[in-house]
């Protein structure tokens, strides 16, 4: 009996398989890997520190740095990972990414080697390159723009819930042993076996086959839609990440100092990205200027309102508004570019997009670093970060509208 989330044939999937929830499923818990690989060693990173502190000073600077060392291997990587995508395919690729992304990232707990556990988090990043851009690549081949919406905010909304499990999870872990956290990354193994037993290799859609399949014209790649879209993630990330790195220093100059009330006062409005993502699927029918300069709009304004209030009750305020464009932000990003993107170059297209969200986070608090070091204060950069996402807002919609093209219109 074939399987009904694969069987039928519609007039977008001449092959006879057509993706359903098993597809959907799969494919978000796939893409919530690369975000496991931050939020789970957010509660092991002072366990590290201490087992390492003795035999290694430095450890206080290496652990964090370890923490963060795939973003930068994933925006080197990813166009790279992107191009691999197109020529080998999309079902292969992520079946080898899963697998070495279970074996590199559990590796720590069976190695007592500060360089040994950096050097797996770089490998690490490999796997992750490859994860995030064939899972975005194929949300792209397997739906419609409809679908793309669909399963782009289940991903939103699913992410913060997720993570939530995952740092509870990882605090009970390095209780129990300093390196337990890292056995976490063997989620990746189901994941495997989903993308084994229900994922498929996609075939372009008609309208992006040549008529004539005997005489085959090469597809040119987009170039000048790459030079939109890639400026203009870079700095939405850049924007993105203000506050996830530096909202602990604004919670201190308003007054609160202690970490567990900075995590009590910040629960509640950090789920305002799953009201962001639910925004996404309502005005996702609405034109990518509308989106774009909405989601831009709320992130700047929420970091403008952090930077001028006094008390927690303003940085509350602030941070609904700020976390609602940051759940927009992505779904948002992703849904957009994948109408640039034709079947044939979608991976690669989708790797430029990784490199340049990745390095966008790289470049964040360097920016944010010399913004502060001429505002004064944490919140004074703030003030001036989210003035500088509010023009380009402006500046995003006006250049939209200007390219008159189906997408931004």
């Amino acid at each position: 009996m074939p399987n009904a989330a694969v069987s039928g044939r519609d007039a977008r999937h001449p092959t006879g398989r057509k993706p359903g929830v098993a597809q959907g499923i799969t494919v978000v818990a796939a893409g919530f890997l690369p975000i496991l690989a931050i939020v789970s060693l957010f509660p092991a990173v002072p366990a590290i520190i201490a087992h390492f502190a003795a035999r290694d000073p430095s450890a206080i600077i290496k652990v964090p740095s370890a923490v963060a060392a795939p973003g930068l291997t994933i925006a080197l990587l990813a166009i790279f990972a992107g191009m691999a995508t197109d020529r080998f395919g999309r079902r292969t690729m992520l079946l080898w990414a899963t697998a070495f992304y279970a074996l590199l990232g559990s590796a720590p707990f069976f190695l007592d080697s500060l360089d040994g556990l950096y050097v797996s988090r770089l490998l690490l990043g490999v796997t992750e390159a490859a994860v995030l851009t064939t899972m975005n690549t194929l949300i792209g081949d397997y739906w419609d723009e409809k679908g793309r919406r669909t399963w782009l905010s289940l991903q939103g909304m699913a992410g913060p819930l997720l993570a939530s499990v995952v740092i509870a999870s990882s605090g009970a872990a390095t209780a129990w042993r300093w390196n337990a956290s890292f056995l976490i990354y063997l989620v990746a193994v189901p994941i495997f076996f989903a993308t084994w037993a229900f994922l498929y290799e996609p075939t372009p859609q008609p309208h992006e086959q040549p008529q004539d399949a005997a005489t085959p014209v090469a597809t040119p790649f987009p170039w000048r839609d790459v030079a939109l879209f890639a400026p203009v993630t870079l700095f939405a990330a850049m924007l993105y990440y203000v506050f996830i790195i530096n909202g602990g220093s604004v919670w201190q100059e308003v007054g609160v100092q202690s970490s567990a009330d900075i995590g009590r006062l910040s629960a509640l409005p950090s789920l305002f990205t799953v009201v962001g993502a639910g925004i996404y699927w309502l005005v996702g029918k609405r034109s990518a200027r509308l989106q774009l300069s909405l989601f831009l709009t709320l992130i700047g304004g929420g970091l403008i309102i952090m930077g001028l209030i006094h008390d927690w009750r303003g940085m509350i305020a602030g941070m609904i508004v700020q976390q609602t464009g940051v759940g927009m932000a992505v779904p948002v990003l992703i849904g957009w570019v994948q109408n640039y993107l034709p079947f044939a170059h979608r991976g690669r297209g989708m790797g430029i997009w990784t490199a340049c969200f990745f390095f966008g986070q790289f470049l964040s608090p360097v920016v944010v670093g010399l913004v502060r070091m001429g505002a004064g204060t944490m919140q004074g950069a703030f003030v001036i970060t989210g003035a500088i996402g509010l023009v380009g807002a402006l500046i995003v919609n006006l250049v939209l509208a200007a390219r008159r093209t189906p997408s931004a219109s």
